[in-house]
């Protein structure tokens, strides 16, 4: 499990990049120590072993969704 830190993400180049295939997702929101979070966990595919187990966890309070809509309106072009 994760959570972003914003002290030092930066956009970086990359030299080889590639399209991700796409897997079953699901949130969840809760509240700890008065702090609202979303939680995206992402499993594995179809064909893993254990395909009900969480490949990854990312969890995000209000100042990263923040961050993360604010970037993304801006390398999409959607505001």
């Amino acid at each position: 499990m994760a959570q972003i830190s914003l002290d030092n993400i930066k956009k970086i180049k990359k030299n080889r990049n590639t399209i991700h295939e796409k897997v079953h997702a699901a949130y969840t929101v809760f509240e700890m120590d008065g702090e609202k979070y979303v939680q995206i966990d992402t499993y594995g595919r179809i064909d893993r072993e254990n395909p009900e187990k969480i490949s990854q966890s990312i969890q995000f309070d209000k100042e990263t969704a923040t961050f993360l809509v604010n970037l993304l309106k801006e390398e999409f072009e959607l505001h």
